[in-house]
């Protein structure tokens, strides 16, 4: 499925009435500024939805962070941009 995304590409996991996902979208946007390059998808989730059964995702929002469609970082209800940019800076090295 996303092992066919070329370069370096997040996907979030969420919904679009859950408060963590809301409260982090702030913090998520924030922590692309730099990042541009970065393909963001935003995966709208649900109880037995295929993509996050795939991944694993039990809480949202989970960021997953993939290089040429492999998994390098995982981050899981962010609460600062610090985390969020470590994972970002994987994709760059």
């Amino acid at each position: 499925m996303t092992d066919a995304l070329a370069g370096a590409t997040m996907l979030e996991f969420g919904a679009t009435w859950c408060g963590y996902c809301k409260a982090a979208q702030p913090i998520i946007a924030s922590a692309l500024i730099n990042y541009s390059d970065v393909e963001h998808i935003k995966i709208e989730d649900g109880k037995g939805k295929r993509p996050g059964r795939f991944y694993i995702v039990k809480l949202w929002p989970t960021l997953i962070f993939l290089k040429n469609g492999v998994e390098m970082a995982r981050v899981v209800r962010p609460t600062d941009c610090a985390e969020i940019t470590k994972a970002l800076k994987l994709l760059k090295s």
